[in-house]
């Protein structure tokens, strides 16, 4: 089960590759969001809700298994996050681009309360936590932006 957990928790071990391993999340979650732009949008809310739970359990289990808190190897978080930053975006290399983008920079600079997030809410949870809080924010920017300029 340990192998299963380290599987998902590190989005098909792709946080194991070397420098930013989020940034790699990332990149797994834009492959995944390739596979899942045109279902229906209830279907890729239950896939990424799914997932948020699935996530939860095994980014806890990988924090035993490492034996570290919020472990940077973990990246199922950061999956999580880009699959809500793209959600109902148009099929077009800017729009991801963008959303690629600005999640990245959420993930990272941490505003409030993602980094109160990442800082007071522990185990699973809290690393999922400010990871979908950040694609909440890229989402609302980009779609915001996908309005203005549409």
């Amino acid at each position: 089960m340990d192998k299963l957990f380290m599987f998902i928790a590190t989005g098909a071990y792709s946080g194991y590759l070397p420098k930013a391993p989020g940034t790699w999340g990332s990149m797994v979650g834009v492959l995944l969001w390739l596979g899942l732009n045109r279902v229906a949008p209830l279907t890729y809310g239950a896939v990424v809700c799914a997932l948020f739970v699935i996530g939860t359990a095994a980014a806890g289990a990988a924090e035993k298994i490492v034996d570290s808190g919020d472990p940077g190897l973990v990246v199922v978080d950061e999956i999580v996050g880009q699959l809500i930053a793209l959600a109902l975006i148009p099929t077009h290399p800017l729009a991801v681009l963008a959303g690629f983008a600005l999640f990245r920079f959420f993930d990272i600079l941490k505003p409030f309360p993602i980094g109160w997030l990442d800082s007071h809410i522990h185990g699973g949870l809290g690393i999922m936590l400010d990871d979908v809080v950040a694609g909440l924010y890229a989402l609302a920017i980009l779609q915001l932006g996908l309005w203005i300029f549409s």
